[in-house]
């Protein structure tokens, strides 16, 4: 039976979304082939360094609200992400144990380099 228990956040209620039930994680092609894209890894970045499930608009820049729910749906449908509705608005949840369980030290090893490869773009060349 599938574990439907969810902590609420501080003063809020919290609870699955009953029309997205949590998928189990996928095998390690189609999380690096869920990785690969840059949008995506930007959201599962910003997830990761944050540590606790947050709001849809905050995960992402620069595209349309379609093209974040698309990206979205492939992030749930590898078993990265469970969509969460928190007082009545939608977030996003980085399934870290679960994803750990299945491919241990994946999402800390392409995060640690995400971070990396932001910071060394945001810092100017001195050349």
């Amino acid at each position: 039976m599938e574990d439907t228990s969810v902590t609420p956040s501080p003063g809020g209620q919290c609870a699955r979304d009953a029309a997205f039930p949590t998928n189990p994680v996928a095998g390690v092609q189609q999380l690096l082939v869920a990785l690969a894209d840059p949008v995506r890894l930007e959201m599962v970045r910003r997830l990761k360094n944050t540590g606790s499930p947050m709001p849809c608009a905050l995960l992402y820049d620069g595209i349309n609200k379609s093209t974040a729910t698309h990206h979205f749906k492939a992030l749930r449908e590898a078993g990265i992400t469970e969509r969460l509705v928190i007082d009545g608005h939608t977030h996003q949840r980085l399934r870290v144990d679960e994803v750990n369980a299945a491919v241990p030290g994946l999402l800390d090893s392409i995060v640690a380099s995400a971070n990396l490869e932001g910071t060394s773009r945001a810092v100017p060349s001195c050349t």
